[in-house]
């Protein structure tokens, strides 16, 4: 039994949530986002909340209870209050500034790069050693945080490159003589 997927899903205030067969659709004061559930899992809208329930009792119908249900879960969030993700910049002349709506870093290569960020999704340098990043869907939002972190990695020797702001490097011990 899945102990996530058998939480009924509240529907917060201010945000409206209609279901058409397997369709989630959620419009809330941030946006629009929509989920299409799996055949194996049903969706029913009850007392102001969404419950997500198996079709059967199968492995397959199980091990999408509750992954569905965290999915109706996240663009029910993100419709209302939206997601942010910080990234860092560690290393000597490493740097990220915007150019217009672009994210331009230098990442110690002989040329700067310039990310274009998708649709929907926003970027923004407090710091110029510090990125972040907000939208309303959260896989958008991961995939462009990873995507920003695959330039440079952080190095396990010295720490140095992009990498998640809650993130912890374990550092190596260099060279003995």
């Amino acid at each position: 039994m899945s102990r996530i997927g058998k939480k009924p899903v509240p529907v917060p205030a201010g945000v409206t949530a209609t279901i058409d067969g397997q369709k989630v659709v959620a419009k809330g004061p941030k946006g629009e986002l929509s989920f299409v559930a799996n055949d194996e899992v049903s969706l029913k809208l009850e007392d102001n909340a969404i419950v997500v329930t198996p079709v059967d009792n199968s492995k397959d119908a199980r091990s999408k209870w509750g992954m569905s249900r965290t999915m109706v879960s996240n663009i029910l969030t993100g419709v209302k209050d939206g997601y942010e993700r910080k990234l860092e910049i560690n290393g000597v002349g490493y740097r990220a500034a915007m150019q217009g709506q672009n994210l331009q870093l230098a990442l110690g290569f002989s040329h700067d790069v310039v990310y274009q960020p998708p649709k929907g999704v926003n970027i923004a340098c407090p710091k110029p050693t510090e990125i972040v990043i907000t939208g309303i869907d959260k896989q958008v939002l991961g995939q462009v945080a990873a995507e920003i972190r695959a330039y440079r990695g952080p190095e396990p020797y010295k720490g140095k490159g992009v990498k998640y702001a809650e993130e912890r490097i374990v550092r190596k011990e260099g060279k003995k003589k």
